[in-house]
């Protein structure tokens, strides 16, 4: 049976999170990382995404992390509890400026373009799509998710401590899925502070981020207040680091 699910966001440390989750002697992922089911194969019906998860392997928590289920629509997340009402869900969140960059910048390789060669109106038209800034909406998200499944059942995780304490991070979730936190405590820190599959730094353009800042201030003025953090550092991106 499926045990936890990892549904976003996207470009916000779901890899990072995958590798080491995986190293863990009692968690599997049978269909790998991102089995994409609730977003691209529902019509397939539930069950086949919970034979996915039928072979326990000597007991071991099973689960995929899909970051396009953070933006699920709340009549399929209902699906999904009315099959795993008892799943541990995490989330992690990332400065949403710095993820719709990070996002955009992917989105340009993928296609094959040069960003010398790419105008400002083509990053513009990127971050007011509906898929990007959904991503980037995350009170939504949350809200949608903890509409159906009980709030205690989703973690949320900080992309800022993935950065600056992994360990402490890692054993947090293994507590979260059920799982021993002590085998990450034994993990050397150098080894977790090992970037994965890092994107692009590219520079950004100044109408750009002027244009995120308008879009994603308010944002963070409310994840603030909501989740009680001090965000302070997220509003003065880039020179945060990250």
């Amino acid at each position: 049976m499926i045990s936890f699910l990892g549904i976003g966001a996207h470009k916000c440390g779901t890899t990072w999170l995958f590798e080491h989750l995986s190293r863990h002697p009692d968690i599997s992922f049978p269909g790998s990382k991102e089995i994409h089911f609730w977003d691209k194969q529902r019509h397939l019906g539930a069950k086949s995404w919970l034979n996915l998860f039928t072979n326990s392997e000597n007991g071991k928590r099973m689960g995929e992390i899909t970051p396009a289920y953070a933006i699920l629509e709340p009549a399929v997340i209902r699906e999904i509890f009315a099959v795993c009402p008892n799943v541990s869900l995490f989330m992690s969140l990332r400065n949403p400026m710095a993820r719709t960059w990070s996002a955009a910048l992917q989105g340009l390789d993928r296609a094959k373009l040069k960003f010398t060669d790419v105008s400002d109106q083509w990053f513009l038209d990127y971050f007011h799509s509906t898929g990007s800034f959904r991503r980037g909406n995350y009170l939504e998200c949350i809200d949608n998710w903890c509409s159906v499944f009980p709030q205690k059942r989703l973690q949320i995780i900080w992309f800022d401590d993935i950065l600056s304490r992994p360990k402490s991070v890692l054993e947090s979730l293994a507590m979260h899925i059920g799982v021993d936190p002590s085998y990450y405590s034994a993990c050397p820190l150098a080894e977790l502070q090992v970037p994965i599959h890092q994107g692009s730094k590219l520079p950004i353009r100044s109408r750009l981020l002027e244009e995120l800042r308008r879009m994603y201030l308010p944002k963070i003025d409310e994840l603030e207040a909501r989740f009680d953090r001090d965000l302070r550092s997220w509003r003065d991106w880039p020179n945060d680091g990250y």
